[in-house]
C-alpha cells in the first residue's frame, strides 16, 4: 500500500540507484552491515512511524504540553511512541559501535528518519535532540562524562537538550550571561536563565541532560568566553544511579504556532528552588576546555542544521502526498469544453492542480536529494580511506550546510502552502492535516540559525574560507555532472547547458561581491545569494537524478524526468534576477534608515 508520508520507491532510488549505499558496506567502518540491512531498517522505520508516530499527530497538536507550575506533562502517546523507538534501538542508530551504537551510515539513518519526520516531527524532536546531545559528548567530553551520561541516552532512558539562547541574547550567543562558578570538587555551579529550549522539561524520561552555554568568572567578552557544561535534571552518581534533584527548573513554556508536541521551555538554572548538596546553584560538569563551548556546540548545531533540513523535507513530503491523495479522490468540475452533462472528474485532471503537485514533487524530491547527499558527505568524512578525500568531504559539507538547512525550510514552506491550495477551502480547515504541516513547517526557517544567519554563514564565511576552496570543490562536482548529462543527450543536455550558464554566473557574481571592499557591503544581499546558490545546487541534484534515470522505462522514471524538466524550466530561471541584483552591488536595504520606515 502506498504511504502518504514518504515515497518508499523514491528512497530506494536515491539510496541504491543514485548514492550506491551498498558501497558503504565495503568500507571498514560499515563492514558489519549489508545492503539488505538498510532495506530492513527502512521497512521497520515505515512501520513504526505509521503505527506509533502518525496516529497521535493531530492529538499532539490539540493537546499540547501543560505546565502546572512544577512539572510539564506531555501527551502519553508521545512517550509510548518514543518507547517503541527506543525498543528498536533507534536512539543508537548512528552512534559509534565503541559506545554501544549501531554505527549505521548517516546516509541510511537519515533516510530512515524521513519516515518519522513525515509522521510526526513534534515527537521525533525529543529523539533527535537526544542523539545530537550524545554525539557531542562522545566527540568532545572526557571519557568519564561519556560513560556517565551517554549510555542512558543511547538506550532512550534519558533525553537531551541544548540550552543556548537567553531572553536578552537571542541568536547573539556572545551576549549570554549565564554564569559557571568553579567548585572545589571540580564541578561548577550554574546560574542563569535560558530561553527557547526544546524538550527542556517533561515526564517522558527518567532524566534530562542539558548542554548549557555559560561563562566562567574570568571569561573574556564575546563568544571566546563561552564554555559548555553538562547539567542534568537529576544528579548522577558514579555508579549511574540517580540522586537528588539538581537546581534546574523552568519559568514557563512557550505556546507555539506549530510543532506543539515538542515542549518549548524557559529553563532557570540555580535560582535556589532546589539545593543539591545543601547549596543553591545547578551542578554542572565542564565539557572539554574552557572557552571552547561554542566550538563544541557547533558540532551539535551543524548536525541540527542537517536535521532541520531533513525535518522540513519530511514535513513537506507528508503534505505533498496527502494533497496528491486528495487530488486523486476529489471530484470537481470538468475539463475545458466538456459539457455539464458529463460526470465531474478528479481535480488532478485540472492542469493548474497538476502544476501545484508537480511543484511540490520538485521541491520535496529535490530537498530529499540534497539532505541525503549531505548525509553521504558525513559518511565520507569519517569512513573514506584516503585522508585527503575525507578532508574534501568535510570542506564540501561546510559549504552545503547552510544550504541544506535553509533551502528545504524555505521551499518546504512553499510546498506545504501549495498542498493547502490543492485542497482549496478544505485545506484551510483542521479537518485535514495539511494546515498543521504548514504550521509545523514555519519553524524551520527560524530555529538552529535563522534564514538570514545561514546566509551570512554561507557568503560571509564558507564561500571565502581557504581561498574559496569549498566553492571550487562544489563547482567541480557540478561540472562533472554536467559532463555526464551531456553524454546522456536529449533534454539532459539542454538542462546541463542551462546549469553551466548559471554556475559560471554565480562564480562571476561571487568575485564581484568580494570586490565590494567591506564585509557589510559584500553581505548586504547575503540572503539573495543563499537563495540563488540553493536553487543552483538543487538544480544540480535534479540533473544528477535525471542522469541516473536515463532512458529507463516506467511511471517512476517518467516522473523523475518530468520533475527535472519542471525544475529547469520553472525554477532555475528564478535565480537570474537574483544574480542581476547581486552583480549590481545593490545597497538599498543597507542604506535604509530607521526613521524612513
Amino acid at each position: 500500500m502506498t504511504s502518504n508520508l514518504v515515497s518508499a520507491r523514491n528512497l530506494r532510488f536515491l539510496l541504491h540507484e543514485w548514492l550506491d549505499a551498498a558501497e558503504l558496506t565495503r568500507r571498514e567502518r560499515y563492514a558489519d552491515h549489508a545492503p539488505e540491512d538498510f532495506d530492513a531498517l527502512l521497512e521497520l522505520s515505515e512501520q513504526l512511524a505509521s503505527e506509533h508516530f502518525a496516529p497521535h499527530y493531530r492529538a499532539s497538536d490539540e493537546q499540547e504540553p501543560q505546565f502546572d507550575g512544577t512539572d510539564v506533562h506531555v501527551l502519553p502517546a508521545i512517550g509510548e511512541a518514543l518507547r517503541r523507538y527506543a525498543e528498536a534501538d533507534l536512539f543508537a542508530l548512528g552512534a559509534p559501535a565503541e559506545h554501544g551504537g549501531l554505527q549505521v551510515p548517516s546516509t541510511v539513518a537519515t533516510a530512515a528518519s524521513m519516515w518519522f519526520s513525515a509522521a510526526n516531527i513534534g515527537t521525533l524532536c525529543y529523539a533527535f535532540l537526544t542523539q545530537a546531545n550524545a554525539s557531542l559528548l562522545m566527540t568532545h567530553a572526557a571519557p568519564k562524562l561519556v560513560e556517565r551520561f551517554v549510555p542512558p541516552m543511547l538506550e532512550g532512558r534519558w533525553f537531551g537538550t541544548m540550552a543556548l539562547s537567553e531572553p536578552q541574547a537571542g541568536s547573539s550567543l556572545g551576549d549570554v550571561t549565564t554564569r559557571a562558578v568553579p567548585q572545589s570538587d571540580g564541578t561548577y555551579r550554574i546560574f542563569g536563565n535560558k530561553m527557547w529550549v526544546s524538550a527542556g522539561d517533561h515526564d517522558l524520561s527518567d532524566n534530562i541532560v542539558h548542554l548549557v552555554l555559560a561563562k566562567l568568572p574570568d571569561a573574556p567578552a564575546g563568544t571566546k568566553g563561552i564554555s559548555l557544561f553538562v547539567v542534568p535534571k537529576f544528579l548522577v552518581a558514579d555508579d549511574g544511579s540517580l540522586g537528588e534533584r539538581n537546581d534546574v527548573t523552568i519559568a514557563g513554556i512557550n505556546h507555539k504556532l506549530g510543532s506543539r508536541g515538542t515542549v518549548n521551555t524557559a529553563p532557570v538554572f540555580g535560582d535556589g528552588t532546589f539545593t543539591p548538596g545543601g547549596e543553591p546553584g545547578a551542578i554542572g560538569h565542564l565539557v572539554g576546555e574552557p572557552g571552547r563551548g561554542l566550538n563544541y556546540m557547533f558540532h551539535m548545531m551543524n548536525a541540527a542544521r542537517l536535521g532541520v533540513g531533513a525535518a522540513a523535507t519530511g514535513t513537506a513530503s507528508a503534505a505533498y502526498l496527502k494533497s496528491l491523495d486528495y487530488a486523486r479522490q476529489r471530484p470537481q468540475g470538468r475539463p475545458l469544453g466538456v459539457p455539464a452533462t458529463e460526470p465531474q472528474v478528479p481535480i488532478i485532471e485540472h492542469t493548474d492542480v497538476r502544476r501545484m503537485l508537480l511543484a511540490q514533487k520538485a521541491y520535496v524530491e529535490g530537498a530529499l536529494a540534497l539532505v541525503l547527499y549531505c548525509a553521504r558527505l558525513l559518511d565520507d568524512e569519517v569512513s573514506l580511506a584516503d585522508e585527503a578525500a575525507r578532508a574534501e568531504a568535510a570542506t564540501l559539507l561546510g559549504v552545503l550546510t547552510p544550504i541544506v538547512k535553509s533551502w528545504p525550510s524555505q521551499w518546504g514552506q512553499e510546498s506545504t502552502s501549495l498542498a493547502i491550495q490543492v485542497l482549496g477551502g478544505a485545506g484551510y480547515t483542521r479537518d485535514y492535516d495539511v494546515e498543521q504541516h504548514w504550521r509545523d513547517q514555519r519553524l524551520n526557517p527560524i530555529h538552529e540559525g535563522t534564514h538570514g544567519i545561514q546566509a551570512l554563514d554561507l557568503l560571509g564565511r564558507k564561500v571565502l574560507a581557504d581561498g574559496g576552496a569549498g566553492l571550487m570543490l562544489l563547482a567541480g562536482r557540478i561540472e562533472a555532472t554536467i559532463a555526464r548529462a551531456r553524454e546522456v543527450g536529449g533534454r539532459a543536455t539542454v538542462h546541463a547547458d542551462a546549469l553551466k550558464a548559471r554556475l559560471d554566473r554565480v562564480g562571476e557574481v561571487t568575485l564581484g561581491l568580494v570586490g565590494l571592499g567591506t564585509p557589510e557591503k559584500m553581505t548586504a544581499n547575503a540572503t539573495t545569494y543563499l537563495e540563488a546558490a540553493g536553487h543552483l545546487v538543487v538544480a544540480w541534484l535534479w540533473l544528477e537524478q535525471e542522469v541516473v534515470a536515463g532512458a529507463q522505462e516506467g511511471d517512476f522514471y517518467d516522473g523523475k524526468r518530468q520533475a527535472a524538466e519542471f525544475f529547469f524550466v520553472s525554477e532555475l530561471p528564478r535565480i537570474d534576477p537574483m544574480l542581476d541584483l547581486l552583480a549590481a552591488g545593490d545597497l538599498t536595504s543597507l542604506e535604509m534608515r530607521d526613521a524612513w520606515f
